[in-house]
């Protein structure tokens, strides 16, 4: 080892190959940061002079890693809060139309998300983003958000939940479909586990007692979750800002505006025109608006930046369970057999997709982040 014989930075070498130190950014992931780190402090590699200048990188990571209640306060607001968000809808659509409610939802969070992304430094969108936002949001909160909101005027709020969490299910059919790629063992548990837990929760009233979802309920909803696939898909990789809440709230507000045409269209305008809107159904709007668009965006986004996506992805099978509870012990939904079983046959079926999409991410050595466009894998 020699000392003294460089005077300018250059790439470090750890055996034949060059280590280029790796870049935190929004969606990055710590994982990159710490090979690097390690393949950096080699000691059998490193110029003694380096040392403080380790120390000093070393110091400033451990303060800026986020304490670990943070990190837990953030999980719980997507499991929690977008859990609840189900319960919340089926509270506001009591007296409001539930197209007119889920415009006036978006409007109002896009809107305050998109002059917070803004206020932090994001760039002013290009007009083919706004028309790649128009897609988006269209399929996300038009089709997606748009079939829950009104499905819940004829299912339980729990059921409706367990419903749309299959979203997974069809991603992994869509990618594969597009990739031309074959299914695994695990992946064809998870899709037949997955439709089982469909056919028990539509199936014949006499099946494991009540609870059974009315068939036009169940197709609304089952379309608008393969329209929120379609959407994330999509959203991976159109053009969209590079800041996730600029994307989102852009999204957030072309999907307002169609769902205030369909609200027009199917003659919910009649109901603006004599308002009475109960106490009960603006706190249950006020709630979806601070809690689960705008802080529940807000933590998701974070989240992604500061752990893995397969970490992040777990409210995907949270989410349902804490919707079939709050609407069992707040909304006096029932909690049959039927319920319980088609519960515990569709959760395992998404944690089955989602820890092999895990451990593929694990075996190409890397998770790929996120693109700023990527939209969660639930409907929220």
């Amino acid at each position: 080892m020699r000392f003294g014989r460089r005077s300018r930075v250059t790439p470090k070498r750890h055996g034949s190959r060059r280590v280029r130190p790796s870049t935190m950014a929004n969606g990055s992931h710590p994982s990159n940061t710490a090979r690097s780190a390690t393949a950096l402090d080699t000691p059998r590699e490193r110029p003694l002079a380096d040392a403080p200048n380790a120390a000093s990188t070393a110091a400033a990571e451990r303060a800026a890693r986020p304490s670990r209640l943070r990190v837990l306060l953030a999980f719980a607001a997507i499991y929690v809060i977008w859990g609840s968000t189900y319960l919340a809808i089926k509270v506001s659509i009591e007296t409001i139309p539930p197209f007119i409610m889920a415009g006036c939802r978006f409007l109002v969070a896009g809107l305050l998300l998109y002059a917070l992304a803004r206020s932090r430094g994001a760039e002013p969108p290009t007009r083919q983003q706004w028309l790649n936002a128009a897609l988006i949001g269209s399929l996300l909160f038009l089709a997606g958000n748009g079939a829950l909101t009104w499905a819940e005027q004829h299912v339980p709020s729990g059921l409706a939940a367990l419903l749309l969490s299959i979203i997974p299910l069809w991603m992994v059919l869509l990618h594969h479909f597009e990739m031309r790629r074959g299914l695994g063992p695990q992946l064809i548990a998870g899709l037949v586990l997955g439709l089982g837990g469909i056919a028990l929760l539509v199936g014949p009233s006499e099946l494991l007692g009540g609870g059974r979802v009315p068939p036009l309920g169940a197709t609304v909803l089952v379309a608008g979750s393969l329209c929120w696939a379609i959407g994330s898909l999509h959203s991976r990789r159109a053009s969209m800002p590079k800041s996730s809440l600029l994307a989102a709230s852009m999204e957030m507000l072309c999907g307002s505006a169609g769902l205030f045409a369909l609200g027009l269209a199917t003659g919910e305008g009649r109901a603006l025109l004599h308002p009475a809107f109960s106490a009960h159904s603006l706190e249950g709007l006020a709630y979806l608006i601070c809690f689960g668009s705008l802080l529940g965006f807000t933590s998701y986004n974070w989240l992604l930046g500061v752990s893995t996506p397969s970490r992040v992805a777990t409210y995907a099978y949270v989410n349902p369970i804490i919707a079939v509870f709050l609407g069992w012990a707040l909304g006096g939904e029932t909690l049959s057999a039927r319920v319980l079983v088609a519960m515990i046959v569709i959760v395992s079926a998404v944690a089955l997709i989602i820890t092999h999409q895990a451990r593929s991410e694990t075996r190409h050595d890397a998770e790929e982040p996120p693109s700023s466009g990527e939209c969660p894998e639930t409907v929220v």
